[in-house]
C-alpha cells in the first residue's frame, strides 16, 4: 500500500512487501526517533509505531471526540495566529514562507490521514493559520498609503474628513484630506488650539462648529511624520497611523481660513451623525459639572476629550476604564432596555400578544437601536464589534437558540479579525474578547452554574449569591486582563475585582438608565431633577475610582514584558477557557512557564529614546535618573512606566559619582562586579574633536543625539544618530550585556523608518540600478 509520499522526493526505497524507507540524513533521524526502525508507512504499518505513540494517538481521537462541538472555537484562534505570525515575521519572504510551510505540512498530514479527527483539525487549523497571515498580508497592502518622509513646516489647502474635539487637553483634532497635492500625503491629521481664531471669506470669526466635515481651509502647520515607539515595548502610534490611512501629523502654526463651505448633506442624518454626537456631548455636559458631564458624555457619545488626566488615570489604576471604552457593556445595556421595553410594552395589549411575535419584533428594534447607538458613538472598531455580537445574540434570540455562548464570542472575534486583521494586536480587541470569554467560560462550568443557579431562599441568601456571583466574575475578569494590561501598560490595578462589583451595576442599572431617561425628559423640558440624580451617581462612581487607585499597593508595575512570555499566557489562557473536558487543566502549563519568566525579568539599567535626547538610568533600587531635566511629562511618563517604576525621577548629575556640565554627562555604574562608564552628550555646542576621542575611549557606551565622528571609539556601543536611525530606541541590561532595540521588538515592516547600514544600503542601490 501507498503511504501517500512521494517516493522519489526524499531519497526513498520501496521494497517487494511496499515498504517504504528513507534513506539519507533524513531517513536516520527518522530512524532514530523510531528506535531505529526504518519510517514506517503510517497507514499499513500502524503496528511498528512506538507504542507511546500508538497510545497516545487513539486517546487524543477520543478526547476530541468528547470536544467536537468546540472545535469551532479554535478557527479564529487558528486565523490570529497566522495575524499574529505575520506581525512578528516582518519580512515578505518569510511570510510567503510561512504560508508554504502552513499548506507544504497540512498536504503531508493529509497524505497520512487515516480519516481520524485529530488529523482533520490539524488540517484545518494549519490551513487557518496560512489564511490569517494572507488576510493580514492583503490588508496592509489595501491601506497603503503615503507617509511624509521628514518633518517640514508649510502652509496648504485640505478638504476637512472629521472634527474632535478634545477640551481636556483644549485642542480640537482635525482630520484632513489633501487628495495628495502640494506633495503631501493623502490624509494628515493636525492639533488645533481651541482658542485659535478662525477667519472665513469675510475675516468674521467663526466657531470651531464650522469646521465641519467637507470645508475646504487653508492653513499653515508643522508636520512630521507619524511617531514610533521610543522604545521597546513602547506605543507605536506609527503602525496604528498605518491602518488609519495618516500619513503625518501635526500643530497649527497661525489661524485658518475657510476657503469654501462644505456642501449640502447627501445622506440626510447620516451624514450629520458627528454634528448630532457633539451637539449631544455638549448638551451632556451642560447639564452635569466637572468630571460627572465628562464622564456622562463618553457614556452618551464616545466622547472622551473631556475627561481630566486625573480622573482618566484613576479610572485606570482602579481597574473602571473599560466603563469608558464604548464597548460591550454599554451596547449591551441599551439593547438589553430597548429589548425589555419594547418587550412590556407591547404585552400590555392582548390582540398583538395573541397574534405576533412580540420577541422578534422586540429584538428589530433592539437591533435597530444598536445600530444607531454604534453610529452616534462614532463607529470605532470596538463599538462595532459589540454591536456584531449583539445582533448575534438578537439572531440567536430570534431563533429561540441560546444566546450567549462562547460560539457567539468565537463568531465576532472571527468576524473583525477578517475585517480589521490588526485590531488583533492591539490591547482594545485583547480586552474585550479575553473580558467576554472569562466571563463565558466560567458560567459555563458547571460547579459555578449550580452555585449561581435560581433557588426558593430567603432574600438574604440570594443577595449573598448574587454578590458572590458578581466578584467571582470580576476576579476572573481581572485575572485574564492583567498579563494584557501589563504587556501594553506596563501597570495594572489589583483592586478591579472590588471595585468593578459595584461600578458595574452602578454603571449598568442606575447611570445609564437615569442619563437615557433625563435625555428624553429633556424634550419637555422636565429632565433637571434626573440630571441631577445622574451626576450624583457619576459622582460617586469618580470616588470610588479615586479612591481605590489611592490605596496602598493598588497598581503592580513591571518592566517590558517579554513577548514569548505573553504568548505562553495567551494560549495557556485560550486553552483553559475553550475545553470543557478535564486536560484544559494542562492550559495551566504554559500559563505557569509566561508567570516564572515576567518574574525572572531583570529590568535593563539603561534607556535611551529613538532620537538619542533623552537617557535614563536605573539603580537596584528602582530609582531613575534622567539626563535632560527638561523632558516632557510624556518622556518622562513614557520611560517610567516601561522602566516598571512608579514615583519622580531625579537629575542625572545627582547621580553618585556623575560628572556633568552643560555639554554631557558622565557615569560610573557598578553591576555584575564591574564598572561601567557611560557618556552621554546633552547639547548642540561643538566639542573639540581630540577632547571627544579621548572621552569615548575612557567610556564604555556613548550616547548622543549627534552624528559622532569616526574617532569617537567607545569599549562597547556608540549609540549616535547613526546607529539609533537603523535600530531606533534601546534599552541596555549591562548585568547581562544585553540589548533590545526597537527593530528587534517590532521588526521592519511598512510603517517603520529604520534606515539601513551602509553596507546594505550600498546593496539595495546597486539592485535598484
Amino acid at each position: 500500500m501507498h503511504s501517500g509520499l512521494d517516493p522519489n522526493s526524499l531519497g526513498t526505497t520501496t521494497d517487494s512487501n511496499g515498504n517504504t524507507t528513507i534513506s539519507g540524513s533524513v531517513g536516520k533521524a527518522l530512524s532514530t526517533l523510531f528506535h531505529g526502525r526504518q519510517f514506517p508507512d503510517f497507514i499499513s504499518d500502524w503496528q511498528s509505531l512506538p507504542y507511546w505513540l500508538r497510545g497516545t494517538l487513539p486517546r487524543l481521537e477520543m478526547q476530541l471526540e468528547k470536544e467536537r462541538d468546540r472545535l469551532a472555537l479554535w478557527v479564529p484562534v487558528g486565523v490570529g495566529m497566522g495575524i499574529a505570525a505575520w506581525f512578528w515575521l516582518a519580512n515578505s519572504a518569510f511570510w510567503i514562507g510561512f504560508i508554504a510551510l502552513c499548506a507544504g505540512l497540512a498536504l503531508f498530514v493529509k497524505s497520512l490521514d487515516r480519516g481520524g479527527r485529530a488529523s482533520n483539525a490539524l488540517i484545518w487549523y494549519l490551513m487557518l493559520m496560512a489564511i490569517g497571515c494572507a488576510v493580514m498580508w492583503m490588508r496592509c497592502w489595501a491601506v497603503a498609503a503615503p507617509v511624509l518622509e521628514r518633518p517640514m513646516v508649510l502652509s496648504f489647502y485640505a478638504e476637512v474628513e472629521k472634527t474632535e474635539l478634545v477640551s481636556a487637553r483644549e485642542v480640537v483634532r482635525l482630520t484632513l484630506a489633501t487628495h495628495e497635492k502640494q506633495d503631501l500625503p493623502s490624509l494628515v491629521r493636525i492639533n488645533v488650539p481651541i482658542d485659535n481664531a478662525v477667519t472665513g471669506l469675510q475675516s468674521t470669526n467663526l466657531r470651531v462648529g464650522d469646521l465641519r466635515a467637507g470645508t475646504v481651509i487653508q492653513l499653515r502647520a508643522r508636520l512630521m511624520p507619524p511617531s514610533m515607539p521610543s522604545l521597546p515595548g513602547a506605543y507605536d502610534f506609527s503602525r496604528r497611523a498605518w491602518f488609519m490611512g495618516l500619513g503625518a501629523t501635526g500643530r497649527l502654526l497661525g489661524d485658518i481660513r475657510i476657503v469654501q463651505a462644505p456642501p449640502p448633506p447627501l445622506w440626510g442624518p447620516l451624514s450629520s451623525m458627528p454634528q448630532y454626537r457633539q451637539m449631544l456631548s455638549s448638551h451632556v455636559q451642560a447639564r452635569m459639572t466637572g468630571g460627572a458631564g465628562a464622564i456622562g458624555a463618553t457614556l452618551a457619545t464616545g466622547d472622551r476629550g473631556a475627561i481630566s488626566d486625573e480622573d482618566a488615570e484613576a479610572m485606570r489604576r482602579s481597574g473602571l476604564a473599560h466603563l469608558l471604552s464604548i464597548s460591550g457593556l454599554h451596547v449591551t445595556a441599551i439593547v438589553g432596555a430597548i429589548y425589555l421595553l419594547v418587550l412590556r410594552a407591547l404585552a400590555l395589549f392582548p390582540p398583538l400578544a395573541l397574534r405576533f411575535r412580540l420577541p422578534l419584533f422586540a429584538a428589530g428594534c433592539a437591533a435597530v437601536g444598536a445600530l444607531g447607538y454604534t453610529l452616534l458613538t462614532g463607529a470605532e472598531v470596538p463599538t462595532i464589534r459589540s454591536c456584531a455580537a449583539a445582533l448575534l445574540v438578537l439572531a440567536a434570540l430570534i431563533m429561540g437558540r441560546s444566546a450567549i455562548t462562547l460560539r457567539m464570542v468565537a463568531a465576532g472575534a472571527l468576524f473583525v479579525l477578517i475585517l480589521w486583521p490588526e485590531s488583533l494586536v492591539g490591547p482594545s480587541f485583547q480586552l474585550s474578547f479575553a473580558a467576554v470569554t472569562a466571563i463565558i467560560a466560567l458560567h459555563e462550568h458547571p460547579k459555578v452554574q449550580a452555585l449561581l443557579a435560581r433557588r426558593e431562599e430567603k432574600w438574604l441568601k440570594r443577595l449573598c449569591r448574587v454578590i458572590a456571583g458578581l466578584f467571582l466574575t470580576g476576579l476572573v475578569v481581572e485575572l485574564a486582563l492583567i498579563p494584557i494590561a501589563l504587556f501594553h501598560f506596563h501597570k495594572t490595578g489589583i483592586y478591579g475585582a472590588f471595585a468593578n462589583i459595584i461600578a458595574i451595576p452602578l454603571t449598568t442599572f442606575v447611570i445609564m438608565p437615569l442619563e437615557a431617561l433625563a435625555l428624553l425628559l429633556d424634550s419637555v423640558g422636565l429632565g433637571a431633577p434626573v440630571w441631577w440624580l445622574c451626576e450624583k451617581a457619576l459622582s460617586f462612581l469618580l470616588v470610588i475610582a479615586h479612591y481605590v487607585s489611592n490605596r496602598p499597593g493598588s497598581v503592580t508595575m513591571i518592566p517590558t514584558m517579554p513577548q514569548a512570555a505573553f504568548g505562553l499566557l495567551v494560549i495557556g489562557g485560550l486553552w483553559l477557557c475553550i475545553w470543557s473536558q478535564r486536560w484544559r487543566i494542562w492550559g495551566l502549563v504554559p500559563v505557569i512557564i509566561g508567570i516564572v519568566v515576567i518574574g525572572s525579568i531583570r529590568a535593563p539599567d539603561l534607556y535611551i529614546t529613538g532620537d538619542g535626547r533623552h537617557v535614563a538610568i536605573r539603580d537596584e533600587g528602582g530609582e531613575l535618573a534622567m539626563l535632560r531635566t527638561r523632558s516632557g511629562d510624556f518622556i518622562r511618563t513614557m520611560i517610567t512606566e516601561n522602566a516598571g517604576i512608579e514615583g519622580e525621577t531625579m537629575p542625572l548629575e545627582h547621580w553618585r559619582g556623575a560628572d556633568c556640565n552643560v555639554d554631557s554627562c558622565s557615569v560610573t555604574i557598578e553591576t555584575a562586579g564591574r564598572s561601567w562608564v557611560i557618556l552621554a552628550t546633552r547639547s548642540s555646542y561643538y566639542i573639540p574633536a581630540l577632547a571627544l576621542s579621548a572621552a569615548c575611549r575612557r567610556a564604555d557606551i556613548v550616547i548622543s543625539e549627534r552624528r559622532l565622528p569616526h574617532s569617537c571609539q567607545p569599549r562597547w556601543i556608540k549609540a549616535d544618530r547613526t546607529l539609533l536611525n537603523q535600530t531606533g530606541g534601546m534599552t541596555i541590561d549591562l548585568e547581562n550585556q544585553r540589548v533590545e532595540t526597537v527593530l528587534d521588538r517590532s521588526g521592519r515592516h511598512h510603517w517603520t523608518r529604520f534606515t539601513l547600514p551602509e553596507r546594505q544600503e550600498n546593496q539595495r542601490i546597486q539592485k535598484l540600478n
